[in-house]
């Protein structure tokens, strides 16, 4: 919102809150009906059935941009802006389709308005001209002085400090105005639209080619990313005063008062407020290259929907713990189409960049979904891309690299002991994570608890919990026989003795991991405490009962450039596993955590308090 939010700030529809598309739906019904139910032909106007389409594919053209910018800014190169993108940022410019909407109900009134917009040809070529001179003529000259009018203090705390409070930009800040400034803006880019329509040129060609032509040049404005080659102006110099550049509106952003040109900077030549800078970030961007970061998150995919909600999908999901949506099946086409791409071929790709101090953090991501890790013929190619992931970090000079999810799996590689074995002179250090998950797992269980059951597949974090809590005296009731069997042969003696099995349950805290099911669940009493040590959380089939979130810790402030939340982790929570390789950087520990390996439990915890990690204890009520 703008510092001081004028009138008409607010979008018409915003009561509607995800509902809001519904305001086109009259004119969508009305269209589609006077098309193909009409019995009159001059009804039947394709360009009024068009109207909707065009909306769709301007939304695609928008998440294109987003996804391709998110992907690139990830990686480094071209990059212009240092500054993060926080959750404030994503919030506010979350209603980004807004315009998109606000635009087709101005096509919809106009087509029903106008006598001139009505069977519009493909093609004329005087509109398509004269769309191009309107545009630089009066577009260009009144869209610069009306943003410089936005600059003047009282609009700007009304209106326009909206749309600058992004300093980082990304594709959809371009959208982020209040209601009646983008109204003010659309009037300016509307005029060679209701020109050409007015004089009898326009064509279904110059009005959707001039949109998207906006829309582009918009988007490639705030993308951060200086993705405009220097070849071009080097064949044609006096090309950059009628082309701007991603970083010429970028100085916009950090300088404010300065590059207030729509697409064509010559207007501040001519009115000087042409940045001096404009060419030396230009040419600093363009030459710029992604760096080597100093620690790597392995992670994978999880469920064929979790695309939509990764970073490089729709931020405002990302921007949130991950939830199945109704509408997600209505996308099936799209779905089912990543899901068998990823399963015919697929490179591991980088999903996020981090701060965190001095360290430079990346998260790669395997293309391989959950279900792909448990089929046998999936799982060479599985374990070759980990350990192309790991030949890679090491030949980047990364200095940690921690296996997140499924990655590090006993059944998979032996917590990736094995590529180490076969590779002694490894310097990028390879590390599960277990030692801090365990100690999340022990630092959740309330003080004074004497007996705690435990189920699931037993994991090393699971054997190695039994154990402390064994050796401190606290009883572990395993449910099934088998795992009692299991967890008591590789106990001391002594510890053994606290291990009991039964088949009454009176304990109300539960360490549960995967296999869990709901009739075990239904075990336990009333008010139980339920504290996954495994990297899934479980199946929340109990509304008297409370589940903490799998192992994991809040962040320190000082972690930047975090604007989504890691799968079904809250915001600002990072999983133990993906804190253990930081810890391990900034410590500058010299071993792998891999195989057996357990690192003093004691020390890893204190160690992450001490670097700014808080504990996430706070339980959450069953809601299903």
């Amino acid at each position: 919102m703008a510092t001081k939010p004028g009138i008409l700030t607010e979008w018409p529809w915003t009561w509607l809150g995800n509902f809001k598309h519904v305001v086109l739906a009259p004119f969508v019904v009305h269209s589609t009906y006077s098309y193909f139910m009409s019995e009159e032909e001059s009804r039947r106007d394709i360009a009024y059935l068009l109207i909707f389409p065009l909306l769709i594919l301007r939304m695609i053209h928008y998440q294109i941009w987003i996804s391709l910018c998110r992907y690139r800014t990830a990686k480094g190169d071209y990059r212009i802006v240092d500054k993060s993108i926080e959750f404030d940022q994503i919030d506010i410019e979350r209603n980004w389709d807004d315009q998109i909407i606000f635009s087709a109900l101005l096509f919809y009134f106009g087509y029903l308005n106008l006598e001139q917009s009505r069977h519009l040809p493909i093609w004329r070529t005087d509109g398509i001209i004269m769309t191009i001179l309107l545009h630089i003529g009066p577009v260009e000259f009144l869209m610069y002085w009306l943003h410089r009018a936005l600059h003047h203090h009282f609009l700007y705390s009304r209106y326009h400090s909206q749309h600058h409070s992004a300093v980082a930009t990304q594709p959809i800040t371009t959208s982020n105005h209040a209601f009646a400034e983008h109204a003010a803006l659309f009037m300016v880019y509307s005029i060679p639209m209701l020109t050409t329509v007015l004089k009898g040129t326009a064509s279904m060609v110059s009005i959707s080619g001039y949109l998207t032509f906006v829309d582009f040049m918009n988007n490639m404005g705030h993308c951060n990313l200086e993705i405009i080659p220097k070849w071009m102006f080097s064949i044609f110099p006096p090309l950059k005063y009628f082309m701007f550049t991603p970083s010429f509106h970028s100085l916009h952003h950090t300088q404010v008062r300065t590059n207030y040109a729509l697409f064509m900077p010559i207007y501040d030549i001519i009115y000087c407020t042409l940045d001096k800078s404009s060419d030396i970030l230009y040419a600093k961007s363009v030459k710029r290259r992604s760096e080597s970061p100093d620690v790597v998150h392995l992670t994978h995919l999880t469920t064929p929907e979790s695309i939509y909600h990764l970073r490089l999908g729709f931020s405002s999901l990302a921007s949130k713990p991950y939830t199945s949506k109704w509408y997600f099946s209505l996308m099936w086409p799209i779905t089912l189409s990543s899901m068998i791409l990823t399963w015919i071929y697929g490179d591991t790709f980088i999903l996020e960049r981090n701060m965190f101090k001095n360290l430079k953090l990346q998260t790669w991501v395997i293309p391989k979904y959950r279900t792909q890790y448990f089929n046998q013929w999936q799982r060479e190619c599985i374990i070759n891309l980990i350990e192309e992931a790991i030949a890679q970090a090491d030949e980047k000079g990364v200095k940690v690299l921690s296996l997140g999810l499924l990655n590090h799996e006993q059944w998979l590689n032996k917590n990736a002991e094995l590529y180490i074995r076969r590779h002694p002179q490894l310097k990028v250090k390879v590390v599960d994570g277990s030692t801090l998950a365990i100690a999340v797992v022990l630092n959740s269980i309330p003080k004074g608890t004497s007996q705690v059951v435990l189920r699931g597949h037993l994991s090393k974090v699971a054997y190695s919990v039994a154990l402390t809590l064994c050796q401190g005296r606290v009883q572990v009731v395993p449910l099934r026989e088998e795992e009692y069997k299991r967890l008591k042969a590789n106990l001391t003696p002594e510890a053994a003795n606290n291990l009991v099995h039964s088949e009454t349950y009176t304990s109300k805290t539960w360490l549960i991991g995967d296999g869990l099911s709901d009739e075990e669940q239904s075990k336990a009493p009333k008010g139980t405490l339920f504290i996954p040590f495994s990297q899934f959380p479980p199946r929340k089939v109990r509304k008297d009962c409370f589940y903490l979130h799998t192992p994991a810790m809040i962040t320190p402030k000082y972690l930047e450039n975090m604007d989504s939340c890691e799968n079904w982790l809250p915001r600002k929570v990072m999983s133990a596993w993906r804190i253990a390789g930081i810890l391990h950087a900034l410590e500058g520990w010299h071993d792998h955590e891999c195989g057996n390996m357990i690192f003093d439990i004691e020390k890893v915890w204190k160690t992450s308090l001490d670097h700014g990690f808080l504990p996430l204890t706070m339980p959450i009520e069953s809601k299903v």
